[in-house]
């Protein structure tokens, strides 16, 4: 129960103030293919596949994270641009030559999933990453 909650409260800290805020009838409604719709799904996606080797805030520190070496990424440092991020999504760390413990999500994630967790990690990576 408590971690239910937990996991409830972490997410409310990741949802944007609109869909507090806003109803679909209100002209500042996002509508589905707006990138805030598509960071809030994302948000979805993360808490329901990420989070356990990622961890709530995204920096590699889940719950299952000590199970791996090495440790998962730390998404909000990831220098990786958002097509590397897609790819290793789809493909998995494998493929990449990167960690073999990332999953391949492409054959259970749609491309509109796979596409809104991207939105979703890219809103939340440091603003001064890229600026090398």
């Amino acid at each position: 129960m408590s971690r239910r909650i937990f996991s409830s409260i972490a997410l409310l800290f990741c949802i944007p103030a609109w869909v507090t805020t806003a109803t679909p009838a209100d002209p500042n409604y996002p509508g589905k293919t707006t990138h805030e719709a598509s960071v809030y799904r994302g948000v979805i996606v993360y808490n329901h596949y990420c989070v356990l080797c990622h961890g709530v805030n995204a920096d590699g520190a889940g719950r299952a994270a000590k199970l791996y070496s090495p440790k998962p990424a730390n998404l909000l440092k990831s220098d990786k641009n958002d097509q590397y991020m897609e790819l290793i999504i789809r493909r998995g760390g494998k493929l990449l030559g990167r960690s073999e413990a990332m999953p391949a999500w492409g054959e259970e994630l749609t491309d509109e999933q796979i596409s809104d967790v991207v939105a979703f990690l890219g809103s939340i990576r440091s603003p001064n990453i890229h600026a090398k």
